[in-house]
């Protein structure tokens, strides 16, 4: 029996565990619905006051007024003393964290501006090909490899690691466990990002897309990961909370996805031929559904409602939306192979479950358009929120569009044309990059204890990644189709569906280019805070005791 087959029946076996697990959760209660698991992120008196430490002072003056709970139309009239013991327990956990934090966002800041370079240099040669030919380690196959690794293991993960390393022990209203060993794994793992894109540089790769730092370096990746799952599965252990938030659950169980799915993707060997493909794609389609993906949808079940002060609308569905897409997720990516040297039941259960997909994002677009009903305009105060409105919109538009891509009538149009690419770049960029960076900036000010310097460049940093997105979107998408068609047409010349495609590689270009200064002005901004540059303010992130303050903290 080959490698392909077992690792199959191994997620097969999996899937059928947690049904039984979810049914018995069903029979324990899951369905009812639960006010007060909903409630576990606010301490006492904080429902109904609104909350992002990165906005102005001026905004801050306008917003307290306009946030409500469900149900109450003056939030004035509904506040409570906050408890100054919840909040205790909160700067706790958030002083534990705080180093490790900074170092996984630092890691995070360094390796996406590294990416967003050698992105855009890779775009750049897609239309200038002779552009940077006489260095071989700056050609386009190795180039584009480095900014995938790069922004994949270096910003994506280290900044996902920042996210549940800070977000965790405020859950669970404890200090972060193994600090030192959390440090460790960050710094392994950070040290085989470095060596496998030095290794990419230099030609040596495994050839496989996501997989292509060599094995050996892999090793320090594993080991990387591994360190942190044990002193967060530590924490979990310590937690002083009667219930478990839904991010929670997200969180720990991404945690343990990647680290299982890198290792046995990476085991030197064992996936070959035919078999190494469908593990490719098995390991590359399930880094984002069943690591970034779980890690973002928690971590905007956190900020989002923490933001607006206001409970998510229905528990159930998020505890649906996570249940569903464990269930249905994990042999998504076979539909990379509709028409390759695969058996036909493969890639058409995968079609299924890619279509299934729609009943986890349904339930997550239900919810944020139910909690976030008459508070969007707190969008324009709080850049927080709007980063989180706009990657969970991504989120519903690119699932959506990826249960369309993979139908094989869609498919025979997109498959190996840029529209692929403008889907990936749909849901890593648009989606988990832009629910980051929103998680960063409601972060950073309470891991340094300082301000923002200048909150009008978050603004600038959100609508430069933003129109830049959506012109590298629209641009290859429609680039992409136009060049699906050409290539199905036996009547027009292969060169043709090369050479439709260049105004559409140049709008690529123009995108990439606002995103990447959108990226810089980012990174300045952090490290002005973190040298303590530019006017000192002394407003909302900066922890009081609660009687001192009208805003939670």
């Amino acid at each position: 029996m080959d490698s392909a087959v077992i690792s199959l029946l191994g997620a097969f076996t999996l899937s059928i565990l947690g049904l039984f697990a979810f049914i018995w959760s069903l029979r324990q209660g899951l369905l009812v619905e639960n006010p007060r698991g909903a409630s576990v992120i606010f301490a006492q008196g904080e429902i109904g006051r609104v909350d992002d430490p990165a906005w102005s002072a001026r905004d801050q003056v306008q917003v307290p007024s306009n946030a409500a709970p469900f149900g109450v139309r003056n939030t004035l009239h509904t506040r409570t003393e906050i408890d100054a013991d919840d909040i205790r327990d909160r700067m706790e956990a958030d002083q534990s964290s705080a180093f490790p934090v900074f170092m996984f966002i630092m890691f995070a800041c360094f390796w996406l501006l590294l990416g967003s370079v050698a992105g855009w240099m890779a775009s750049v040669k897609l239309h200038e090909p002779d552009w940077l030919t006489q260095f071989a380690w700056l050609s386009f196959g190795r180039v584009r490899t480095l900014h995938l690794n790069a922004v994949i293991y270096g910003w994506s993960s280290n900044a996902c690691l920042a996210v549940i390393v800070w977000v965790l022990p405020r859950l669970l209203r404890t200090r972060l466990a193994g600090i030192p060993w959390v440090m460790l794994g960050g710094s392994l793992l950070n040290a085989g990002i470095s060596a496998g894109l030095g290794a990419i540089a230099m030609g040596w790769s495994d050839g496989m897309e996501f997989l292509e730092i060599p094995w050996q370096i892999d090793l320090l990746i594993f080991a990387g990961f591994a360190l942190i799952v044990l002193p967060v599965l530590y924490t979990l252990t310590r937690k002083r909370v009667d219930h478990l938030y839904v991010s929670v659950w997200y969180f720990v169980a991404a945690l343990l996805w990647i680290t299982l799915l890198f290792l046995v993707a990476n085991l030197p060997g064992v996936h070959t031929g035919v078999q190494q493909a469908t593990t490719n794609w098995w390991y590359g389609h399930n880094a984002l559904g069943l690591w970034f993906t779980p890690v973002s949808v928690g971590t905007i079940y956190y900020f989002l409602p923490k933001v607006i002060g206001r409970p998510v609308r229905s528990y159930n569905l998020s505890l649906l939306g996570f249940w569903t897409l464990a269930f249905f997720y994990g042999q998504v990516g076979g539909h990379h192979l509709i028409g390759g040297p695969v058996p036909g039941w493969l890639t058409t259960l995968s079609i299924v479950q890619s279509v299934m997909m729609v009943i986890p994002v349904m339930a997550f677009s239900i919810n944020q358009a139910g909690t976030l009903k008459g508070q969007m305009h707190l969008a324009r105060y709080s850049p927080t929120l709007r980063f989180m409105m706009f990657g969970g919109l991504m989120y519903v538009a690119s699932s959506l569009e990826g249960s369309l891509e993979a139908l094989r009538t869609v498919n025979a149009i997109t498959h190996f044309t840029h529209f692929t690419v403008a889907h990936a770049h749909l849901g890593m960029y648009a989606f988990v990059s832009m629910v980051l960076f929103g998680a960063l900036y409601f972060m950073m000010p309470r891991v340094l204890n300082w301000e923002w310097p200048h909150p009008w460049l978050i603004s600038l940093h959100f609508w430069l990644a933003a129109i830049g997105i959506g012109i590298y979107v629209i641009g290859l998408s429609i680039g992409g189709w136009l060049q699906g068609l050409a290539m199905l047409d036996a009547t027009r010349p292969f060169i043709e569906s090369v050479t439709l495609t260049m105004p559409y590689l140049k709008s690529r270009s123009v995108g990439g280019t606002l995103m990447t200064l959108g990226h810089v002005v980012f990174v300045v901004h952090m490290l002005m805070m973190a040298l303590r540059f530019g006017p000192r303010r002394t407003t909302a992130a900066l922890f009081k005791l609660p009687s001192q303050v009208s805003h939670a903290q």
